[in-house]
């Protein structure tokens, strides 16, 4: 016998026993046909192996969760068209998790299988039923969105498991969804929810690509102060920039009910937008309308913008949130332009390069307009970046300068999340705890849908000893911005770790491994992991990868520099790893 992580599928007929009783020939050869035109064919297609039949149950094993997603989505798919065509037919209840299975010939065994068996009843006919691992790890690779089931209780699972569903009646728009779950780290089950597309440069010259995408933005971070509306992060709806993309797609991949795409003209001291908001189940316009505006009004236009949208998807705004969009605290559009081009540059890759040409746009923007909050917060960034990637001979000196920077840059915009996010990054640097959190929660008070200051706050909810507190926030950030999955598994993976959660955590951290496969921190976390259910030589395997990509590492050095508040949690990793005799 041996060991391995695994997604499972099991399908179930739904009525088998009513059927067999009212025409046994007749079902038995429905099934058949079932298995011969849409099951077998659908896990072949999908890299799957069928490991058992039972009656009117299939039991199905794939090496990638992806794969047994995307089998369990064409196979219902095809039914319901068949169905719709000549009626009648078999239906099935899928139930798909992601775990750690027990092999023994060619029997597969394990919590990961029992799972799977306890969530295919939970299926509504036609549909299928997935644990939340499977449902982060998928992220928008699949041309589907689940919905939020809640958290359930099933037979041998000594824990509550939340689930997620989805029926075929959801790709037309029609599917009637039971009643909402209870809340999820603030988000509802029926919130408005919107996509903003990066908008396209008309202006024929590619100089002016920054500005483009820094108005988009800035629509974004707008909308974001909404707490009634979900708002997918940037990072996520960047990932369609110079794509042709069908906005019914989109809308499944992000799960928004609603997309903002538009282009953009500069000539000279004018603007021209054209922005209009699109049902993402239908592809039908909800709003749309064109803005020839002289520069200088282009922090109006902005605001009129994100109104708009508020109005077409009947949000209503607060007073307080009224006023966080009017808050604006540039007043010189060149200096504006400056910093839109500084930011889309700190956005961008990572490099001494880009370093060298932000500083000096930031610091312009600031002669032009001292009292503009944004271009110190960008300062304090790029000086932070330095401080990480030691660009610079004095590193130690750009933290403080830093400092210095985002403390300017919320004393002239105390109501800008942006810099309040980055006082977070800065204080936790600095290891000054009581501010870090601070911050973040101004940030989120001021924009409840940043999904990066989301998973700033997990990540000190979990360095501070409260994991349990921290996951349903990471999933949410994940949630705002499943693009950026690779940053969020670290950190959920490392929750799950210090729950206790091993099987789970190991989970999280072989996708993060698979998404970033040069980690080296993942990979000391999953060995921890490992060891602890006992996967010994696992452990040590994925140790051995971790020395070939940093042959340095040092264990105590890794945790001198990580934020933990508490000596607890770097000894339960620590005692994880002596498991496998690898510290």
């Amino acid at each position: 016998m041996n060991r391995r992580l695994a997604a499972i599928l099991l399908a179930d007929v739904v009525g088998y026993s009513r059927m067999m009783s009212a025409d046994e020939n007749g079902t038995l050869a429905a099934l058949k046909h079932h298995r011969e035109a849409i099951f077998d064919p659908a896990v072949t297609a999908n890299n799957g192996r069928v490991v058992k039949l039972m009656g009117d149950g299939t039991l199905v094993e794939f090496s990638s969760v992806v794969d047994a997603v995307n089998c369990a989505l064409s196979i219902q798919r095809a039914i319901k068209a068949q169905t719709s065509a000549a009626g009648g037919g078999i239906t099935l209840r899928i139930g798909v998790n992601l775990g750690d299975i027990v092999i023994d010939g060619g029997e597969i065994y394990g919590d990961g299988v029992n799972l799977a068996a306890r969530l295919e009843p939970l299926a509504d006919p036609g549909g299928i039923c997935i644990t939340s691992i499977v449902n982060e790890s998928i992220g928008a690779r699949v041309d589907a969105v689940f919905h939020d089931a809640g958290e359930v209780h099933v037979k041998n699972i000594g824990r509550p498991v939340r689930v997620w569903k989805w029926h075929p009646d959801m790709d037309a728009g029609d599917y009637e969804a039971p009643a909402p779950q209870p809340e999820t780290a603030g988000a509802k089950a029926d919130m408005p929810s919107v996509a903003v597309l990066p908008f396209d440069n008309m202006s024929g010259d590619p100089e002016q690509e920054y500005f483009t995408d820094g108005i988009s933005e800035d629509i974004i971070t707008d909308l974001s102060k909404v707490g009634s509306l979900l708002v997918i992060a940037r990072n996520s709806s960047f990932a369609y920039k110079g794509r042709s993309v069908d906005i019914r797609e989109v809308g499944r991949e992000l799960g928004v009910s609603s997309v903002l795409e538009g282009s953009i003209r500069r000539a000279g001291n004018r603007v021209r937008i054209n922005a209009q908001l699109i049902d993402a189940r239908s592809g039908g316009h909800l709003w749309a309308d064109r803005f020839d505006r002289e520069l200088t009004d282009i922090f109006e236009v902005q605001d009129e913008v994100t109104r708009r949208i508020v109005d077409a998807l009947k949000v209503t705004l607060t007073p307080a949130e009224e006023a966080l969009i009017a808050d604006n605290t540039a007043t010189n559009v060149e200096a504006h332009d400056l910093f839109l081009h500084a930011r889309g540059l700190l956005s961008g890759s990572k490099t001494r390069a880009t370093f060298e040409e932000a500083i000096p746009l930031l610091k312009q923007a600031i002669e032009l307009d001292p009292d503009y909050g944004e271009p110190y917060a960008g300062l304090a960034l790029a000086y932070v970046f330095d401080f990480q990637n030691r660009w610079t001979d004095d590193p130690d000196r750009s933290l403080d300068m830093a400092l210095n920077y985002v403390d300017k840059a919320i004393e002239k915009a105390p109501n800008d999340p942006y810099g309040h996010h980055i006082a977070a990054i800065v204080a936790a640097f600095h290891r000054d705890y009581e501010r870090n959190w601070r911050e973040i929660e101004t940030a989120l008070e001021v924009s409840p849908n940043y999904a990066a200051a989301l998973a700033s706050k997990g990540a000190a909810l979990t360095f501070s000893g409260k994991p349990e507190e921290a996951l349903p926030i990471l999933y949410r950030a994940m949630r705002l911005d499943p693009q950026g999955a690779e940053q969020y598994l670290h950190f959920i993976g490392l929750a799950h770790l210090l729950s206790g959660n091993f099987e789970t955590s190991a989970a999280e951290f072989r996708e993060r491994i698979r998404l970033v496969p040069d980690t080296d921190f993942s990979r000391v976390y999953l060995a921890s992991a490992l060891a602890y259910q006992g996967e010994l030589d696992e452990a040590r395997e994925a140790w051995r990868e971790m020395e070939e990509i940093n042959p340095n590492y040092s264990f105590e050095a890794h945790m001198s520099r990580a934020p933990f508040r508490r000596q607890t949690e770097i000894d339960f990793i620590r005692d994880g790893l002596r498991k496998a005799g690898l510290v």
